[in-house]
């Protein structure tokens, strides 16, 4: 069975990330389709880049590193839950991408979005860096507001429209992760 991560985007105190990603995987654990768990960047306290060798040798140094990179290993496929900040996605998830390369290759990803525009703008900025690392991205995206799918911009209440959204992009990212599983044999 494909083993998806749920992964939290944003590092920042008091972040909407956090709720929107259990939001994902709640929705995603009442599927039978694949394992899915909750990964938060946070936990794994990558520091800026410091490894002194480019990830696509994987000759990892730090202990920091070789913890995201075994963990990251273990999927399949991946969901990025990210705030838009200033028209891309936040540099704590990029940091995190950047760590590793073969981790991420020949897998699949979709996208949750949360922002001024739904976060479309971070979206397609994670499109950019996730296809030169060869992971194929779905079309199906969520794209939450913080106008309408937020009270105050900070408590999440996603409309009901969403949810149909969520599973349509999981149906996508399963599908894609079985059909690159022998590529990365």
């Amino acid at each position: 069975m494909n083993r998806i991560a749920v992964i939290i985007g944003s590092t920042r105190p008091g972040r909407n990330g956090e709720a929107v990603a259990r939001w994902v995987y709640e929705i995603a654990s009442k599927r039978n389709d694949a394992e899915y768990e909750l990964v938060d960047i946070a936990q794994f306290n990558l520091p800026l880049l410091d490894e002194p060798v480019p990830p696509t040798m994987g000759q990892y140094t730090k202990e920091h590193t070789k913890a995201w990179a075994a963990k990251i290993a273990t999927f399949d496929g991946f969901v990025f839950v990210t705030p838009e900040y200033n028209h891309a996605t936040s540099g704590a998830l990029k940091n995190a991408i950047d760590f590793l390369y073969n981790e991420w290759t020949n897998k699949a990803a979709g996208f949750v979005g949360y922002g001024s525009v739904g976060g479309s703008r971070a979206i397609e900025n994670l499109r950019l860096i996730l296809s030169e690392l060869q992971i194929a991205h779905v079309r199906n995206s969520v794209m939450l507001s913080l106008f309408t799918d937020f009270e105050n911009y900070s408590v999440f209440k996603p409309g009901a429209h969403q949810e149909p959204l969520v599973n349509g992009m999981l149906d996508q990212v399963v599908a894609w992760s079985g059909a690159l599983k022998p590529l990365r044999k």
